[in-house]
Order: C-alpha cells, then sequence, then structure tokens
C-alpha cells in the first residue's frame, strides 16, 4: 500500500520505498530552461511516479507519466519527450528495456536511469544501453532536477557554441550539433557529444580520467570512472574504423585517454 504524497510547497518525501532522503531545507530549483523541456517519468509506484510528477513540474518541466514500460513507449509514440526518466525495476518490460528501445530511436534525447543498488552492475548495464546517467536511491529531490538540468545545460551550451572540429575523417558540428564520419552523420546521445568535444578540443594531449569525468559530468559529479569507459567504448564503436584496434581515441594505462 503506498503511503500517502504530501502536498507542496511544503518541504516533503517520497513514500519510503522510493527511498529519498529527507532535505530539511525548502525546495525551489529552479533553471529558465525548464519549461523547453518534457520529461516522460517511468515508475510503476503510484505516490513516487506521482511525487516525481509534481517535483519536476515544480522545477518547470513538462511532465508525462506512465506506470509500464508498454504505457512509456505508447506516449514516447505520441509526444517523444526531451528528457525520460526510467526506474530500472519496472514489472514487465523492465528500464533497460525500455531505455535500448528509445535510445535506438531517438539519439538526442537525455534518458536517467534510476536504481535501487548501489554497486555498478545496474549503472554498467543501464550506460551501455545508452543511458545518459544515473541516480542511486535515495537521492532528493533537489538531486533529481540537479542531474536532470546538469545533462540539458551542458545540451544548452553546445546549442551556443559555433565552429567545427574535426579528426581524421570525424567531423564534429557545433552549430547544428551534428558529427560525421565521412560523408556519413553519426548519432550520438549528448553525453556521447560532450566527450567527443572534450577529446577533439584537446588532441594528442592525455587526459586523465577524472579530467574527463568532471568535463563530461561537471565538475561536481563524484561516481565512478567505469562509466567513462563505458562512453569510451561507445564511441569507439560508432567512430573507429575498427574498435578494437581504436587510432582516435587511445588508452593510457593507469592514466586515461590521448585523442589523436
Amino acid at each position: 500500500m503506498s503511503l500517502p504524497v504530501p502536498c507542496l510547497p511544503e518541504p516533503c518525501l517520497l513514500p519510503m520505498s522510493f527511498g529519498l532522503r529527507r532535505n530539511p531545507r525548502a525546495f525551489s530549483p529552479t533553471e529558465p530552461m525548464a519549461a523547453d523541456y518534457g520529461v516522460l517519468v517511468v515508475e510503476d509506484e503510484p505516490g513516487a511516479r506521482k511525487y516525481l510528477r509534481i517535483t519536476l513540474q515544480k522545477a518547470g518541466f513538462k511532465v508525462q507519466e506512465a506506470g509500464s514500460g508498454e504505457e512509456a513507449l505508447d506516449l514516447f509514440e505520441q509526444h517523444p519527450p526531451q528528457v525520460a526518466l526510467l526506474d530500472i525495476g519496472l514489472p514487465g518490460m523492465d528500464g533497460f528495456e525500455v531505455c535500448q528501445w528509445m535510445r535506438q530511436r531517438r539519439e538526442n534525447m537525455a534518458i536517467l536511469m534510476i536504481t535501487g543498488r548501489a554497486d555498478d552492475s545496474d549503472k554498467v548495464s543501464g550506460l551501455d544501453l545508452g543511458a545518459d546517467d544515473y541516480l542511486v536511491k535515495p537521492f532528493g529531490p533537489e538531486v533529481l532536477v540537479a542531474r536532470i538540468n546538469a545533462v540539458l545545460r551542458r545540451c544548452s551550451r553546445q546549442n551556443h557554441t559555433s565552429g567545427v572540429l574535426t579528426l581524421g575523417d570525424i567531423r564534429m558540428e557545433f552549430h547544428t550539433l551534428k558529427v560525421f564520419k565521412g560523408e556519413k552523420e553519426i548519432d550520438l546521445t549528448p553525453r556521447e557529444f560532450a566527450l567527443l568535444a572534450a577529446f577533439l578540443k584537446h588532441p594528442a594531449e592525455v587526459l586523465t580520467r577524472d579530467r574527463l569525468r568532471r568535463e563530461v559530468w561537471g565538475a561536481n559529479h563524484f561516481g565512478s570512472t567505469k562509466a567513462l569507459d563505458v562512453f569510451v567504448c561507445k564511441l569507439r564503436e560508432k567512430l573507429e574504423d575498427d574498435p578494437t584496434h581504436p587510432t582516435h581515441f587511445k588508452t593510457e594505462w593507469g592514466v586515461g585517454y590521448i585523442c589523436g
């Protein structure tokens, strides 16, 4: 049985089953860009889903909600969102399957996964299937909105960056947010785009994993560098002629990577 959801604007909690921490401060996150973005919340627990909807609406986002993976796919087809917030433990079609399905259809949307497990297996699986970020329960409402805004801020900065960067037959256009390999356009997720930009802005320079993590996820992100390794592998799969013998994104063992 779900616990009742308190009314905003008072500081409040998700149902205990969702595992959010109490925040003693009043919650009033605002981002000027939020109203331009639609978020699809996919969560099977009604109380938690309602709370997420209210929290994101209070932050200015336009929100759709689904109680199952199958319902999420229907909403996606009718009104494609810019952001999807997916709980992994959905009945039937789980969050991993939904993530993969959405990413196959839209490379330029942001996908964030929610997991109740602190180990890296869920995180790596989600990232490998196309997620841009993940949240581990328990987390506070301010963290939720901040993580969504972090992905969107990176996309916004890319929209206002002009110029072209090249590496061999790879061409990156900041004004159009497009990447080409030869004449073929390559679909990249927002996180992959940010990682490629970090590489191309520092050619022939050894970049530590921590530095790349800060450039792609932001200075306040303290997650595992395993997520970075996953995204480097995905870039290799999309942009290297032979991903098993990379020539553009090479590993500097014990340090990080070098782009050349």
